[in-house]
């Protein structure tokens, strides 16, 4: 048993001070930080490369909480990663994205980027409405598929209302998907036809997350690798309107007729407005390329770590919570997509 430290305060009173009681976060965090670094220790592996850290963080943290005790007090720190910094991690996301390369790319990438993402949320919204899917899975699965995997599904999650272990259970679900989708990508290839551009823009524009693009687009050699980055960057750039019109239809509580005219009740979120802010830099071209690697690792980073803290806030009996249905919109609707993209690249090119 610890003994607070006592000292005498004004008229007789006595002020406890608790010495140990900033040490307190540092436990969750030591934890979060131990297994990101683990995490990118196994992303080396060239399997474990396609589903990437930060996949593989929240794997981790799902396997930790279900073996191993964590300390109460751990979860001061745990939320603070899961929370501040996946918020931190997002705002340097926007590093990645310079919209004048996108611009460049051509008008024929963005409209595929703003068609699938229009399709794919309708679609899947529309799917799980009718499959009476939860709401909240199926708005946060929904902008994983038709966006960007994790980091979308975490940006829009606190403007829904989603709950930890939901949102856990949405990146786990659309990084298990992603990567099964990749290694069919990357075993298809041969037999699609298309030449490494196209095959870029197909990968691009229906895979999941980052790290799946990249990993699905190596067959098709640097053009295809190129490309397929250059288009997912596109689908990250319109994170930000997706975001916002998700938060206001979805959001949860109950709103008056003055709530739904007024600006100021729109959920904007201030990390999404410094992951605008951070591209808008990055497209000016006043940072150094060291520096725009340096803060992307370090988004990368951040939000592995905050991945862990994801993972460590629910048990595997969450899972249960997903259903037959959940899943079944999950597959159907990735499936969709990719015919989509099919379809899109016999338009365009």
């Amino acid at each position: 048993m610890q003994i607070p430290n006592t000292q005498p305060g004004p008229l007789g009173t006595t002020i406890v001070s608790n010495t140990a009681s900033w040490k307190k976060p540092l436990k969750g965090l030591a934890l979060t930080v131990t297994l990101a670094v683990l995490a990118g220790r196994i992303a080396e592996v060239p399997f474990f490369s396609i589903m990437g850290i930060m996949i593989i963080s929240i794997m981790l943290g799902v396997l930790w909480k279900s073996v191993m005790d964590i300390p109460t007090d751990a979860s001061i720190g745990i939320t603070f990663s899961s929370k501040f910094l996946l918020r931190a991690g997002i705002i340097l996301m926007g590093v990645r994205l310079n919209f004048s390369q996108i611009w460049e790319a051509g008008l024929s990438v963005v409209l595929i980027d703003m068609i699938v993402i229009v399709f794919t949320l309708t679609i899947m919204i529309l799917l799980g409405k009718w499959l009476s899917v939860d709401k909240t899975f199926t708005v946060l699965i929904a902008v994983g598929t038709a966006v960007c995997g994790a980091a979308a599904i975490v940006a829009v999650a606190p403007l829904i209302g989603a709950k930890k272990e939901q949102t856990a259970i949405s990146v786990a679900s659309i990084a298990i998907l992603g990567t099964i989708g990749t290694v069919f990508y990357i075993f298809l290839y041969p037999y699609l036809g298309l030449d490494p551009y196209t095959y870029g823009v197909f990968a691009g524009s229906t895979l999941h997350e980052l790290a799946h693009v990249i990993a699905a687009g190596v067959p098709g050699g640097d053009i295809s690798s190129e490309t397929a980055i250059l288009v997912k960057l596109g689908r990250v750039a319109l994170l930000i309107p997706v975001a916002l019109i998700l938060g206001y239809f979805y959001r949860t509580g109950e709103r008056t007729e003055t709530d739904k005219k007024s600006l100021k009740n729109l959920p904007i979120p201030w990390f999404i407005f410094g992951f605008l802010a951070m591209s808008l830099v990055n497209t000016t071209g006043l940072l150094p390329s060291s520096v725009i690697h340096f803060l992307i690792a370090a988004s990368v980073f951040l939000m592995s770590i905050a991945m862990a803290g994801l993972g460590l806030s629910i048990n595997m009996t969450d899972f249960k919570k997903v259903g037959r249905n959940t899943i079944v919109m999950a597959i159907v609707g990735f499936v969709a997509l990719t015919i989509l993209g099919q379809v899109l690249i016999t338009v365009f090119y």
